[in-house]
């Protein structure tokens, strides 16, 4: 490992990307401590601590924790992926869009454009609704979180938090062309990772007054090992299926006659079906704690982290949204066209319509080992630190807690800094990054980082 390090400032290209990457991202940690002019910090601050189950804490998130500090870059990346997002559903619907994704390079490039004029709609749309939105507010203890409220300071929060994503938007395209690995991916990983040590000081400091339990951590540390192995497991899983290529002859010279194989990952939507069901889930709480009626308060009490309600639909939607997701991002009935126009079938099926069923069905059932996977990755945090409120339902509710275990009802009873969500990014964006390293290393001749082993994606 050390060898290949020493290998990766060895390769002056290598060098260069490696060091131009971790630039930027210092760029944009340092960027994201400069307030947003015109608000209280303290009230901020009072008011955040109530918004961790809410649609807020969500998007908080993936903004590097810079919206519940309201900086230039509270938005963070968010805009982008949502514009990201809506242009992907569109191809679908809007053949102009579907054309565009089909020619190349250059419809690849438009649609990046289409991406960033999304982008900056997006921005202002929601920066303009958050000014108004802090305008209204005050913190538990009754002060303004804005003194001064009015349209200088909408017009201020717009044009600063539009510019500091379009900024975050820039660095994220540099690093994705002149640096290593996905520069998105890279900045929401970035704004996870920065919460590391504050979590890790936190645990030492209860372990230093006692409210940390020594067993407790230990069995926390391999549960989170178990986690991390489980995700690098079902991340790297593919089902293969075996293409062979038919013999051509065009004019002096044979092509085909090869066999290769058609890689379907386990977990083809990645991430986002997780987003999508966590943004759906989160609303009931956010609407109920801007609207004061006790009834539909103590309804959207179901959706706190814990509640069965919570969990089953939490659940439920996950795994709807990874087969939308994965019908989105994958065709089979183009894989199969694009097999029988260069040659390829599958062995044993028919080309055409036959194919892609056959296709189709075998996603269908990964796709559901992939779906159960992210509601588990999704779930267990939850349960780690509130435990399964099993008290509230129905008919077995008292039951099931007087005699299930504690930690079943209760959960570890202790503050799990890292989601299920995190996790999975952090992961998966490390897992890609040393992909496009180690494939720099072994064109150049090198050893990769495991000289025994793969790094997914690799040959040889």
């Amino acid at each position: 490992m050390l060898d290949s390090v020493r290998n990766i400032f060895s390769i002056p290209e290598l060098r260069k990307r490696v060091i131009f990457t971790l630039a930027l991202l210092a760029i944009y940690r340092a960027g994201g401590q400069i307030p947003n002019p015109g608000i209280s910090a303290d009230a901020l601050k009072e008011f955040w601590q109530a918004q961790s189950s809410t649609i807020l804490g969500f998007i908080d998130l993936f903004s590097g924790r810079y919206m519940s500090r309201m900086t230039i870059f509270a938005l963070g990346i968010m805009p982008y992926i949502s514009a990201s997002i809506i242009l992907q559903l569109l191809q679908v619907v809007w053949p102009y869009l579907e054309r565009l994704s089909k020619e190349g390079e250059l419809g690849r490039k438009k649609i990046t454009q289409f991406t960033r004029y999304g982008t900056i709609v997006i921005c202002v749309i929601q920066a303009w609704g958050i000014a108004l939105f802090l305008q209204g507010l005050r913190s538990p203890g009754g002060a303004r979180i804005v003194p001064s409220p009015g349209l200088p300071f909408q017009l201020l929060t717009v044009l600063t938090l539009s510019t500091g994503t379009v900024f975050v938007m820039w660095l994220g395209e540099q690093m994705s062309e002149r640096g290593i690995g996905n520069g998105i991916s890279l900045i929401i990983f970035a704004g996870i990772v920065a919460r590391f040590p504050s979590g890790l000081m936190s645990i030492v400091t209860g372990m230093k007054s006692g409210t940390w339990d020594p067993l407790k951590l230990i069995v926390m540390g391999a549960m989170m090992l178990a986690v991390i192995a489980f995700i690098v497991f079902v991340e790297r899983g593919q089902r293969r299926i075996p293409v062979s290529y038919a013999k051509r002859v065009v004019g002096r010279k044979v092509y085909g006659g090869q066999s290769t194989h058609l890689p379907l990952r386990v977990n083809t939507g990645g991430v986002i079906p997780i987003i999508f069901a966590a943004s759906i889930i989160t609303i009931p709480a956010t609407v109920a704690q801007m609207i004061k009626v006790p009834l539909i308060q103590n309804t959207a009490k179901q959706f706190q982290m814990g509640m069965p309600l919570y969990n089953l639909l939490y659940v439920a939607a996950i795994i709807f949204f990874t087969y939308f997701y994965v019908s989105i991002i994958f065709n089979p009935v183009d894989v199969a066209d694009n097999l029988r126009k260069y040659g390829g079938f599958i062995p044993g099926i028919r080309p055409g319509k036959n194919t892609s069923d056959y296709i189709d069905s075998i996603l269908s059932r990964i796709t559901l080992v992939g779906a159960v996977y992210l509601a588990l990755i999704a779930i267990l945090p939850e349960f780690l630190t509130t435990g399964f409120k099993v008290q509230y339902l129905p008919l077995i509710g008292n039951f099931l807690e007087t005699n299930l275990p504690k930690w079943v009802t209760q959960g570890l009873n202790v503050d799990f800094y890292f989601g299920g969500t995190s996790i999975l990014i952090v992961v998966g964006v490390a897992m890609d990054t040393l992909q496009q390293i180690e494939a720099q290393l072994v064109m150049r001749h090198y050893d990769g980082f495991m000289r025994h082993g793969r790094i997914r994606g690799r040959r040889g």
